[in-house]
């Protein structure tokens, strides 16, 4: 199983991007799959999750401005953020079942 986070990067405060995780050995559309954080000097931050049958659910910190959704065809699992502000940046993992976990992508949020 591997999975590989994309997307990330540098953007100014107000900004979005987009992640995305891709798979092989793994399929999204049976699974839950998680996006979670990892700030600078801080512990592991569960953002957002897309159950099997498509429930999806989020931390108070991003509701409302981050959307997880998953295109089955593609067998991939993304996370739009919008409205991004500094205490948004963190390395982002995506992981399915909380078991499988990908490398990451950073994400930073500066002017």
């Amino acid at each position: 199983v591997q999975l590989v986070e994309s997307g990330g990067g540098l953007v100014q405060p107000g900004g979005s991007l987009r992640l995305s995780c891709a798979a092989s050995g793994f399929t999204f559309s049976g699974s839950a799959t998680s996006w979670a954080r990892q700030a600078p000097g801080k512990g592991l931050e569960w953002v957002s999750g897309i159950t099997s049958d498509g429930k999806t659910y989020y931390a108070d910190s991003v509701k409302g401005r981050f959307t997880i959704s998953r295109d089955n065809a593609k067998n991939a699992v993304y996370l739009k953020m919008n409205s991004l502000n500094p205490e948004d940046t963190a390395v982002y993992y995506c992981a399915g079942w909380l078991i499988f976990w990908g490398q990451g992508t950073q994400v930073t949020v500066s002017s």
